[in-house]
């Protein structure tokens, strides 16, 4: 009986000790892929332009034809830690990306920010208007660019301007915005599915040409 007991116990510890590990790697793969974007501003590949203040970069994985990132030098992990000391920054950013956006002057551009921002480190976007992307794959990234979980950089402004910080919606705001159903941004088909909303899509695209 006390070597069936040893057994058990010893097979309950092997177990653990396997799940902990599977949490600790799972941690870390998290961690580094939410850091992913200080490799990507190092990266001479993805370079766009760099001063002083910023590094912008194209978009490792865009949402658009054309998707661009704008990042300060200066170590801010999220729009949380944003205050008003940082207003000219957050302006000096914002024209670097007027600057990319009108390097293209056939296509429309979105300026501005995931209120809840998967990747670590404060970063703007500039995309444009197209989402003809096939790193563009599911609801939650279509949701996050064409709903108001997208807030423009000029209203990012405006709130540090007048607050000292950046107002945030409630967690039940940012659930109702990923559960949006799937809308064209230009019209008001509505699509089943991601293959039928990109679909519909090229035809919009079809009328610029």
């Amino acid at each position: 009986m006390s070597t069936l007991i040893c057994r058990c116990y010893y097979k309950m510890s092997c177990k653990r000790r396997n799940e902990d590990e599977q949490k600790k790697y799972a941690k870390k793969a998290a961690n580094f892929w939410s850091m992913g974007l200080l490799s990507s501003m190092k990266d001479p590949e993805l370079l766009m332009k760099e001063d002083d203040k910023i590094v912008a970069i194209k978009d490792k994985y865009p949402k658009a034809h054309y998707h661009f990132l704008v990042l300060p030098k200066e170590n801010i992990c999220s729009l949380a830690k944003v205050t008003k000391d940082h207003l000219q920054l957050l302006k000096h950013m914002d024209k670097v990306g007027q600057e990319l956006a009108e390097s293209h002057p056939t296509s429309n551009f979105k300026l501005g920010y995931h209120a809840e921002a998967s990747m670590s480190r404060l970063h703007l976007h500039v995309v444009s208007d197209d989402f003809n992307s096939t790193c563009l794959k599911t609801k939650k990234h279509w949701n996050t660019f064409t709903t108001d979980f997208f807030v423009p950089s000029s209203k990012i402004i405006s709130e540090v301007e007048k607050h000292g910080e950046v107002i945030f919606i409630t967690k039940d705001e940012i659930k109702k915005f990923m559960d949006t159903p799937l809308k064209c941004h230009k019209c008001n088909f509505l699509a089943k599915n991601m293959p039928s909303l990109k679909s519909h899509i090229l035809i919009h695209l079809k009328k610029l040409l």
